[in-house]
């Protein structure tokens, strides 16, 4: 009996492993190239596998935990985020509909290279905080981080 127990808890620590594990975060900045002096766009796209969901940007419920698109560079301006909408939602542990991001979000932001810039390649470090969930559970807020390259022409 002993041993089935521990079989079930690690099954389900495995689960709820892969299941926070299962986002996947890529990006791009411009055509992979830039030019000196000019502005171009970045993405940062998060996919969220089927029957997960993770909480928008403005998810109009205080206790859900919002996701976030943080970028640092040390040598470029880099512009704002441009969240998406998400979708209004109905779960049962809430009167209220939550708003979500479900299967590829993409989040868009600019990025401006200096015409002194010096450098062959532009670096972005982007970091993505969310909260994956099913219909019934949220499981705990998770941090991902890519680092996006552009070669400056």
């Amino acid at each position: 009996m002993r041993i089935f127990k521990i079989f079930l808890l690690s099954s389900f620590i495995f689960i709820i492993t892969e299941c926070i594990n299962a986002q996947n975060i890529s990006g791009s900045i411009g055509n992979g190239t830039v030019k000196k002096g000019s502005t171009a766009r970045g993405v940062v796209i998060l996919e969220i596998p089927d029957g997960l969901h993770v909480n928008s940007n403005r998810p109009n419920n205080q206790y859900a935990i919002p996701t976030t698109l943080r970028l640092y560079s040390k040598d470029i301006n880099v512009g704002k985020v441009l969240y998406p909408r998400g979708k209004d939602k109905k779960f049962p542990f809430n009167e209220k509909p939550i708003n979500i991001y479900e299967g590829k979000v993409r989040f868009i932001f600019s990025v401006q290279v200096p015409q002194s810039f010096k450098g062959k390649t532009i670096k972005v470090r982007a970091v993505v905080r969310y909260q994956a969930c099913n219909d019934e559970v949220c499981f705990p807020p998770k941090e991902k981080e890519i680092l996006l390259t552009a070669k400056v022409v």
